[in-house]
């Protein structure tokens, strides 16, 4: 039903308690906060997924199935919260377009910026911007934060992003955020090359108690970046399993059968580049629970090149760090001082062992599959928090 859509992967960013999972359940029905961790502090900790049909009734946009299907989208809710930027930006590497919340009774802060710069760094050029909790501010003062987001993305990707006035709590103007979602430009997918699947969640899909012969195998759940993958197919897995023995780490390269492919509810034979999708395999569905390959790369089996424990990259820095009240300057990199990397949907720590021109080579603590040519955010360790520096590319 939804395969012959146009597909866009939202991401919903911002800063926390400005009302991205609430803005996310009224556009799609779903509330995204289903760890129990989550709903007693009232913070999204991983990344939360939830799927919607956008369909036209009449003049209208709406998730509930009325009128026409005009596109099929995936969200993506990423934390809000500083010690999570990680998270953020993992998410980041899987989506088209972004939502970026601002509550408009609080304006933009630290972790506005932060997030904003993650989408610049990821190159994200499809914003819309929601000035939500609209209900609690006079017109005088929405008008001020309205005036605020336009001088604040001056100059960037999101200069003539539009600016929307949303209250997610009353439910007002959500069909204008649709309306727009409807809009965005569907990126370019290239289905020629090998299948390059990034896997940000696994998990086990079975209820204790399942009987053996009814067992499902593990699930993998993320975006599909290139290629195309069928059921049937054999794939691997990499880094894959980490082990311990004694203080050495080592990976073992999963491979698997391909035993069934899911877009939101639907099953289907064969997925594109798109929306989320999820892979049930043949992997013991032990090796997949509470999200144990998150970060791994999936494609045809003999298609990934070999993990890497050293990467050479060039980079770009921000003039000033985000996310910290005071203003900071990004001081040039230093030989050995410790970087957080995040590489499509895995986070790494490096070592940067030499500088030259602009390059950069690190030797990393936790190995990637690094595919040149790869867009990646560059962390620095600040006042006991990792805060987003600038942006690279794997050469």
């Amino acid at each position: 039903m939804t395969k012959e859509l146009p597909e866009l992967n939202v991401g919903v960013v911002g800063h926390i308690d400005h009302g991205k999972t609430t803005l996310l359940s009224r556009l799609t029905g779903k509330f995204t906060d289903t760890h129990s961790e989550e709903l007693k502090r009232g913070i999204t900790i991983k990344l939360g997924y939830a799927d919607a049909t956008i369909h036209k009734d009449g003049g209208k946009f709406t998730t509930k199935n009325k009128g026409e299907a005009v596109r099929y989208l995936s969200f993506i809710d990423a934390p809000g919260h500083e010690m999570l930027m990680a998270t953020m930006l993992s998410g980041a590497a899987t989506i088209d377009a972004a939502i970026l919340v601002v509550a408009a009774n609080e304006g933009i802060k630290p972790q506005t910026k932060e997030h904003f710069m993650a989408l610049q760094a990821k190159k994200i050029k499809n914003i819309i911007i929601v000035q939500n909790k609209i209900d609690l501010v006079d017109k005088k003062q929405a008008l001020e934060n309205y005036k605020e987001l336009k001088s604040f993305v001056k100059g960037t990707l999101a200069e003539d992003s539009p600016i929307i006035p949303i209250s997610a709590q009353q439910g007002v103007n959500i069909d204008k955020i649709l309306e727009e979602l409807s809009k965005l430009d569907i990126p370019k997918r290239d289905t020629d090359s090998k299948p390059i699947f990034l896997v940000a969640r696994s998990f086990d899909i079975n209820k204790p108690g399942s009987k053996i012969d009814k067992l499902k195998g593990g699930v993998l759940g993320g975006i599909l970046k290139k290629g195309e993958l069928n059921v049937g197919d054999e794939i691997e897995v990499k880094p894959g399993l980490s082990s311990k023995k004694g203080n050495q780490r080592t990976y073992q390269t999963l491979t698997t059968k391909i035993l069934s492919l899911h877009k939101g509810t639907s099953s289907v034979k064969k997925v594109s580049p798109g929306a989320s999708i999820s892979i049930e395999t043949e992997l013991d569905p032990f090796m997949t629970k509470t999200d144990s390959l998150i970060g791994c790369l999936a494609s045809i089996k003999g298609s990934l090149p070999e993990i890497s424990h050293n990467i050479k990259i060039k980079s770009e820095l921000f003039k000033e760090v985000l996310g910290t009240v005071e203003r900071k300057d990004v001081e040039p990199f230093k030989t050995k001082e410790m970087l957080m990397l995040s590489v499509n949907t895995t986070i790494t720590v490096g070592t940067v062992e030499k500088i030259s021109n602009g390059e950069v080579e690190l030797s990393l603590n936790i190995p990637i599959v690094a595919i040149k040519g790869d867009n990646l955010g560059i962390a620095r360790n600040i006042d006991g928090h990792w805060r987003l520096i600038g942006w690279a590319e794997v050469i």
